[in-house]
């Protein structure tokens, strides 16, 4: 029997660390990290069928309930960053993304982080279960544990 399931959701986006990205030093804030996550996230959510003209028309939207950075080597001004993103882990109220951060062209992680998010319904601010073809979907089975 053929196996329905598609790969795992991913994207890379690429960013260029400005000068409102660093301190006086010229080393990369860490809020600046969470940023340029934040345009990889969105990105692989669409990947995932949650594009933002969707989300805005339907008003549910996955929402961060939990975020664990690594920050292993800094980033620093007029670097070149490859940031990395997938789709780690999925249960039935949430779902995990992880990352990596990158210099382009480089193998050394200078940062890792790993999400949790949840569906919620907006305005109400109501929790949803996941979308029920997302375990049939992508390869990953269902987390029993959350």
């Amino acid at each position: 029997m053929p196996d329905n399931k598609s790969a795992t959701p991913e994207f890379t986006t690429y960013e260029e660390v400005m000068f409102f990205d660093t301190d006086c030093g010229g080393v990369v804030h860490n809020i600046a990290y969470l940023r340029m996550i934040e345009t990889c996230r969105t990105k692989l959510a669409a990947k995932m069928g949650l594009t933002l003209v969707d989300m805005a028309k339907s008003s549910l939207f996955p929402v961060v309930t939990r975020t664990e950075i690594d920050y292993r080597c800094p980033a620093k001004l007029g670097d070149q960053l490859e940031i990395h993103g997938w789709l780690e882990k999925i249960s039935r109220a949430r779902f995990w993304c992880a990352f990596t951060m990158r210099r382009k062209g480089s193998n050394q992680d200078l940062i890792t982080c790993r999400q949790s998010l949840a569906m919620v319904q907006m305005p109400e601010g109501k929790p949803q279960r996941l979308p029920a073809d997302w375990v049939n979907r992508w390869d990953l089975g269902l987390d029993q544990s959350s």
